[in-house]
C-alpha cells in the first residue's frame, strides 16, 4: 500500500490491489446511495417552478425559488446522524437561517457528493490496478474519501481516543476491521494531499 504519488507530468497516481479497490468501490457506492435524494426521481428534471407566473411580493424567497428553477428542499436537517454529518447546518446558532440556507443548497450539495462518488467509481478499475488522476479528479477523490471517512466515523463513534483503543481491540472484534479501513482511508487521504502539494 504505497498510497498516492505525484506524477512528473502532473496529477497523481496510485496502484490498488483488487481487494483494496473492492473495499473503496463498495464504500463509495454505499455513500453515494445514502446521499442520493430519493425525491429526485419523483421530482424529475428541475425547471422553473412558476414560468410566466406572477411574482409574490409577500414572500421574496418564493420568487427566488422560481428564478432558480428550484422548488426548494427540506428546511430541517436530516434525522440520520450520518446524513447530518455529511449535510451539516450552515448556521449552528440560528435555526431559521440554517433552514433557509439548507432549502437552497442541500440538493446541490447532495448532487456534488454523488458526482464525486461517481468519479471515484469511474476512475478506479473494478479489479484494481493503476489509477492516474488529473489534479481536478484528485481533488474530487479527496472529497469522496472524506465523505466515506465521515460516514465510518459517525457509525463507529470515532473520537480522539479511538486510535488508542483500536490497538487494544481483539482482532475478532468486528469493529477492528472497520477501524483498520478507517485508518487506511486516512492514510490514503494524507498521501493524496502530499502528492498534490
Amino acid at each position: 500500500m504505497g498510497g498516492f504519488r505525484a506524477r512528473r507530468k502532473g496529477g497523481v497516481t496510485a496502484r490498488f490491489a483488487p481487494s483494496h479497490a473492492s473495499i473503496i468501490r463498495a464504500l463509495v457506492s454505499q455513500v453515494e446511495e445514502l446521499i442520493a435524494d430519493p425525491a429526485d426521481a419523483a421530482r424529475g428534471p428541475a425547471g422553473p417552478a412558476n414560468p410566466g407566473g406572477s411574482a409574490n411580493p409577500a414572500n421574496p424567497l418564493d420568487d427566488l425559488e422560481a428564478l432558480l428553477g428550484n422548488p426548494g428542499g427540506a428546511a430541517t436537517p436530516p434525522a440520520d446522524p450520518v446524513l447530518g454529518r455529511l449535510l451539516p447546518d450552515a448556521y449552528r446558532d440560528d435555526t431559521e437561517a440554517a433552514g433557509e440556507f439548507r432549502r437552497f443548497t442541500e440538493q446541490e450539495l447532495r448532487s456534488g457528493k454523488v458526482a464525486a462518488a461517481q468519479t471515484v467509481l469511474d476512475t478506479l478499475p473494478e479489479d484494481g490496478g493503476r489509477v492516474e488522476l488529473s489534479e481536478q479528479d484528485a481533488q474530487i477523490w479527496l472529497r469522496a474519501l472524506n465523505d466515506v471517512r465521515l460516514v465510518l466515523g459517525v457509525r463507529l463513534e470515532i473520537t480522539e481516543d479511538t486510535a488508542l483503543r483500536s490497538q487494544d481491540l481483539d482482532p475478532a472484534d468486528p469493529r477492528s476491521a472497520y477501524l483498520w479501513v478507517y485508518d487506511w482511508l486516512t492514510y490514503l487521504q494524507e498521501t493524496l494531499v502530499r502528492a498534490l502539494w
